[in-house]
């Protein structure tokens, strides 16, 4: 599958068959956040692999009420934990030098797409999930100070694939040279 493919044909995946994820499979997939582009090379990510069933529940219940993936989280095979090593995206000689302060959000978020598009390359599913008690979270994880969870996603063979959501026109967000010149 090539990368345009994925990125056209990846869904959300809340549903799961709870069929085992190979090793090899898993290790593809995590060598897709170790690939991933960051701020000065800083790689400031660090990820949990949670495949033990009593902890995929607690993290379920740390997810916001309502949120139906909490219900992919309990059910997945294995879920993917994703930190952020404070301080050093962003920063030089220990000094935030972009007015967005620590940038760790933006590498996360870089290295868990790839995680979903490598996930789906393999006929796996993830969902995105940042609506949760992530204080709850790393208390439950034992994270140490200096760490922060930032998203999780569940992963495995999706019980169910939905259709694309709608998608806005390429027209209704791109400008030419100044803001709002279309």
């Amino acid at each position: 599958m090539d990368v345009i493919e994925a990125i056209k044909t990846r869904r959300s995946v809340r549903r799961f068959t709870g069929d085992p994820i190979p090793d090899d499979v898993m290790t593809d997939i995590l060598e897709a956040v170790q690939w991933a582009p960051s701020w000065a090379n800083t790689q400031c990510w660090e990820v949990i692999v949670v495949k033990d069933q009593a902890l995929r529940d607690r993290i379920a219940e740390e997810i916001m009420k309502g949120n139906p993936a909490s219900k992919g989280v309990a059910a997945c095979p294995a879920v993917l934990v994703m930190l952020a090593i404070e301080g050093q995206a962003g920063f030089y000689k220990g000094e935030a030098i972009s007015d967005k302060g620590d940038w760790y959000m933006y590498d996360i978020g870089v290295a868990m797409q790839n995680v979903t598009l490598a996930a789906w390359r393999h006929g796996l599913g993830t969902v995105h999930v940042g609506a949760m008690d992530a204080p709850g979270l790393e208390k439950i994880l034992e994270i140490p100070e200096g760490r922060r969870v930032v998203s999780l996603t569940p992963l495995g063979y999706p019980e169910k694939v939905g259709p694309a959501p709608p998608r806005k026109e390429i027209s209704e967000f791109v400008f030419t040279d100044t803001y709002g010149k279309k």
